[in-house]
């Protein structure tokens, strides 16, 4: 058994290195470069010029939620999970469960926002709708997906990050460390101060 747990940890431990960024145009990036655009939209939302969105189905909508809290309290970047019980109640009843996103995009996008769209399978019809929802109002969008390299969603985005594993968990543990990692570096970690230097949080905590 000690061996089937050492590999599944070791599996687990590569797949944020080997996942893949792209962007718009579906060109590989640097996912440091990745980051590195993302941290500066981070830094407008957060001085003003709009707010994070998030959306997922299931265990993604945990992350949706889980990083919508930490972004704003921690970040300082105003930021919204699409997750209330009722809402999602009522727009499934009355419009069908592929447009819950996409209608709450419709009432609170705008243009400046960023959406970060997450699918572990990448072809959720709801989230490829919700991030058509947000291009009509004007937001960027980063998605994350997994599963197959052909999905709808990885095509859709500004910016794209593939995990490659046909495994939930271990794309839902992925796609939760990345946007972990985005905060947190937004937030100012840095390996070489030895574990916080943390301006970013200090000014959204301003």
């Amino acid at each position: 058994m000690r061996f089937k747990v050492d590999d599944y940890f070791a599996e687990l431990g590569a797949l944020p290195l080997r996942s893949l960024a792209t962007d718009g145009a579906g060109h590989e990036l640097p996912m440091a470069a990745l980051f590195e655009s993302l941290v500066d939209l981070l830094r407008v939302l957060r001085d003003g010029g709009g707010k994070l969105m998030i959306v997922g189905n299931g265990g993604s909508a945990t992350i949706a939620s889980h990083m919508a809290e930490d972004f704003s309290k921690n970040g300082g970047v105003p930021t919204l999970a699409f997750n209330d019980g009722a809402m999602l109640s009522a727009l499934a009843n009355d419009e069908g469960y592929e447009q819950v996103f996409a209608r709450q995009i419709e009432f609170f996008g705008a243009a400046g926002d960023l959406l970060i769209a997450i699918s572990s399978s990448g072809n959720s019809a709801n989230i490829v709708n919700a991030v058509a929802a947000a291009r009509d109002r004007g937001c960027g969008v980063l998605t994350m997906s997994g599963f197959g390299p052909d999905n709808q969603l990885r095509r859709l985005g500004d910016f794209n990050i593939y995990v490659p594993s046909g495994e939930y968990g271990f794309v839902e543990v992925v796609h939760l460390a990345l946007v972990h990692a985005l905060l947190d570096i937004f937030m100012g970690w840095s390996r070489q101060e030895g574990l916080w230097s943390r301006p970013e949080a200090e000014k959204g905590a301003a």
